[in-house]
């Protein structure tokens, strides 16, 4: 062996013991992630048993089962036979005492132009449904929420709520449209119709002012009939059980709707709910008219607790404007 060789035998040993020390670390970092992963796995649910692709679901959320349940039928049908127990709670809405025979053939003359509530997308693995639910308050004015709202794969309006000239703040897509007779508006051919019935004569009504075939007095409006859906009454006194504890009157539109979505979506947005800064309850394109004014037969103030109290359990994002 010559010197020279002998002299390169500690640079091998050395560069040897590198790689070594390398595969060493490799196999080290290797086993950490592997059981990091195993780890991390054990706390999350795994993919396939989540009913959607986000990354929390309305439908398959803990709290939201344990504490509020899901309702089975929130839309209204002709295969739904309404309890009169169920009925007596529903006609306390209405200055008038309907009977239940009156009830059930204003309902039965209504299915007969709108025999089926319209098509909504079922939960899938595959999807995430998401949902913004657009409130009428002051306090979007100035949010630019707009961009936030218009990416929803549903976006839910009520009422005369405006998007020409506040979109900005409140965007400009609808999918889906709540309404009762007082507030109802023209609605575009894509437009989901959702129907609030909170007397007989609202099911009397809306038969009336779609029926573009026989004429009438009555006011008429503008929707596709194919694209209905109709809350179920029950639906109604559950929230105001559930939710509200029975406190006030009633549900307001908006929070009805604001837990229609929950039920109908894996994820719920919501705008545009509570009294403004100096405490009004406004509408965003109208000037304040009258300060006094406050939340009729529905509690205002115990609702928006209920949202805020959702929001912090990370149930729905709450987004609460200026």
């Amino acid at each position: 062996m010559t010197w020279s060789c002998f002299r390169s035998l500690p640079c091998r040993h050395t560069k040897m013991k590198a790689k070594v020390g390398v595969l060493i670390l490799l196999l080290c970092v290797t086993s950490l992630c592997v059981f990091r992963r195993a780890e991390i796995k054990s706390y999350l649910r795994p993919q396939k048993d989540k009913p959607c692709s986000c990354d929390r679901c309305l439908s398959g959320d803990e709290p939201f089962k344990e504490h509020f349940g899901k309702f089975a039928e929130p839309f209204y049908s002709i295969h739904h036979n309404l309890s009169e127990e169920n009925f007596n709670w529903w006609k306390r809405l209405q200055s008038k005492n309907p009977t239940f025979s009156a009830f059930k053939e204003a309902v039965s003359k209504m299915f007969k132009m709108f025999p089926k509530n319209a098509e909504l997308e079922p939960a899938s693995t595959n999807r995430c449904r998401t949902c913004a639910v657009v409130g009428n308050s002051a306090n979007v004015v100035g949010s630019h929420y707009g961009p936030i709202i218009d990416f929803q794969d549903y976006v839910i309006r009520m009422n005369r709520g405006l998007t020409h000239g506040y979109e900005e703040d409140v965007g400009t897509r609808t999918t889906h449209h709540v309404l009762y007779p007082e507030s109802a508006v023209n609605l575009d051919d894509t437009t989901h119709l959702v129907y609030f019935p909170y007397k007989i004569r609202d099911f009397v009504w809306i038969t009336k002012a779609l029926n573009t075939s026989t004429p009438h007095k009555i006011r008429r409006f503008k929707a596709n009939k194919d694209l209905m859906l109709v809350l179920n009454p029950v639906f109604m006194k559950y929230v105001h059980e559930v939710f509200l504890k029975r406190k006030g009157h009633y549900p307001s539109t908006g929070f009805l709707a604001l837990v229609l979505a929950m039920h109908i979506c894996d994820e719920v947005h919501v705008f545009g709910y509570g009294a403004d800064n100096d405490g009004n309850w406004s509408h965003y394109w109208e000037g304040l008219r009258n300060t006094k004014i406050r939340t009729g037969g529905h509690p205002g103030s115990v609702e928006y607790a209920m949202i805020d109290e959702l929001d912090q359990n990370q149930i729905i994002k709450f987004y609460k404007g200026w």
